[in-house]
Order: C-alpha cells, then structure tokens, then sequence
C-alpha cells in the first residue's frame, strides 16, 4: 500500500471500496474510520491509496476490484412498496435489499420514506451513487399526492411558490391538481419528508405519497415490488444528469438549509402558510422481477397514514 501520490495507478481507498460494488464511498469511510478495513492485513493510515495487487478487506472479507468499464454492475428501477425501508441494514424488517432480493450487494440510491411508494434506483456501482447525492438538485423528481381535505387553488399556489419547513423555504416548483384530492408535484430538492412536511403546514395531511418519475425514467409498467434493469439509454442519461458534479450530498444540503428565503417567496408561504388556508378547511420493460408483490401488500396494508 502507498500513503502517497507518486503512482498513477494507485486509487484512493475508500474509491476503490465503493467502485467494488460493497458499498457507498460515505459507506466505506464509515468503514475505513472504525478501522475494520485493512489493506495487505495492515490497518491503513488516512491518505493510503491502493496500488494494483493490494489485498482490501472490510470485516476479513476480500474487497475484489472492479473491472474498468464496469460492465460488471448492476443499476436497477424499483417499485417500493409502502412499508419497505430503504436501508441496506439487515437486521431491520422489511429493508429494500431483502424485498428485492437480487443475487448482488446492492445499495439503493437515495431513499424514500418507509409510508410512501415509487421509483428508486439501485446500485452496485457506489462511484454512481456518490455523484447521483451530489447532483441530487439539479434533477427532477415527480410525485403522485392523495391528501385527506379537498384541495383549492390557494393550496396549489402555496404549495408551488415555497413554504417555509426546516429552517427554510422549498423552491419554487410545479403543482398541478389532478382531482379533488390528488395533486402533482415536480420537485428538485429532496429535504427529509419534504412533501408531507409542506402539507402539514398548510393543514393537509398525506394518505398516500407515490414517487412516479426521477429524471425521464418513469414508474410506468412496474407493478409495486417489482424491478428491472435501467437500459443503457437510461444510463447514458443519468451519467449525462450527473457528470461534473463537484459538491458532496452534505454541501449542497447545507446550502440549501442555510439559504436566505426570497422575500416574495417567503411572503406567500407567511401568509397562505401555517395551518395557513385556514379559511379553507371544510420505458423499456426488460428483465421485470417480482419477488415480493405479496408481501408489499402486506406492508401497504400495515403501513401508518400520516
């Protein structure tokens, strides 16, 4: 192993884990910080890289490395039912990688809350999933909202020009209604429960929340609990949508927390906001899979409206 620079063909460590399909490169710091890897038996220092012949072990098991073209990862569009939990942790009930159950470690990109439903990517190219958190708002994502109070037109306009949630306002974005309690909504930000949050605070609350499109990649044809592979279009897209990201997750994250509100944006949200309408209250389909369409109506029926 080598601390330095001096060879070109030395990859950083943590790269090397990630590019191997065991797990994210936040992952395999994670890992790499809590000294359970090793390179050649040693505990690595911060800054080694490793050089062509290094043997990498997480836990004592052999990290293999990946082939350069990566024509041996797996990216794939999932249906996640309502009750299944995107995480890789196994211990925990009803978690994405068991509800799939696909042959290869895989880890999803992103995440959706455990009551709602929809596409997902996942992965085992973690070099992927790191740019993809990185280019997180510079990409649509489209949704399917049932809320629990007829919808009016001053809801729709609050909703689009940005209510203040989390020490911010949300961009503006689009929301169009599609029937007396369903409405469309296109963001490009993901805040934790971001959706329900802004309904909350206008006084609607989410009985169903459905991821239908990230990017051009839509839901469509995939029936809940199944998957299939992203084609190589689709691919292209994503790594076109991506490409020359610069920012980790946690950067563009933290700009978007700590943004000063627009005042005209703020104002709406203000006045239309808090409990706010008070006045108002009265693709190609190949190698589909289908491993749990009855175990995800079960956790649809188990899963909490919120």
């Amino acid at each position: 192993m080598n601390t330095s620079n001096t060879t070109s063909s030395s990859i950083r460590l943590n790269k090397f884990i990630s590019d191997s399909g065991f797990c994210s490169r936040r992952e395999a710091d994670k890992l790499i910080d809590s000294n359970r890897v090793t390179i050649n038996g040693v505990i690595p220092e911060l800054g080694t890289k490793v050089l062509p012949g290094d043997e990498v072990r997480v836990d004592g098991n052999l990290v293999k490395a990946s082939a350069e073209n990566k024509s041996d990862r797996v990216y794939l569009a999932y249906h996640k039912p309502v009750g299944v939990t995107c995480t890789t942790e196994r211990h925990v009930k009803g978690n994405i990688i068991d509800a799939i159950g696909h042959r290869e470690r895989i880890f999803p990109i992103g995440r959706l809350d455990k009551p709602s439903e929809g596409l997902i990517f996942l992965t085992s190219d973690g070099d992927i999933v790191n740019k993809i958190l990185r280019a997180e708002n510079a990409h649509d994502k489209e949704y399917i909202v049932t809320v629990d109070r007829p919808l009016t037109e001053r809801f729709i306009q609050a909703m689009a020009a940005g209510v203040p949630i989390l020490d911010t306002v949300t961009k503006p974005c689009t929301v169009t209604m599609q029937s007396k309690f369903v409405f469309r909504i296109i963001l490009t930000q993901g805040l934790n429960r971001q959706i329900r949050r802004m309904c909350e605070y206008l006084g609607y609350g989410v009985t169903k929340l459905k991821r239908s499109r990230i990017m051009s990649i839509r839901l469509a044809g995939l029936k809940v609990g199944q998957w299939r592979n992203l084609t190589p279009d689709e691919m292209h897209e994503i790594n076109s949508a991506v490409a020359g990201s610069t920012k980790t997750a946690e950067d563009a994250k933290h700009k978007t927390d700590t943004a000063v509100p627009d005042k005209r944006t703020n104002h709406v949200a203000k006045r239309s906001g808090n409990r706010g309408l008070k006045s108002d209250r009265g693709p190609e389909r190949s190698q589909v899979k289908n491993h749990s369409a009855s175990s995800a109506k079960t956790s649809s029926r188990r899963a909490p409206k919120r």
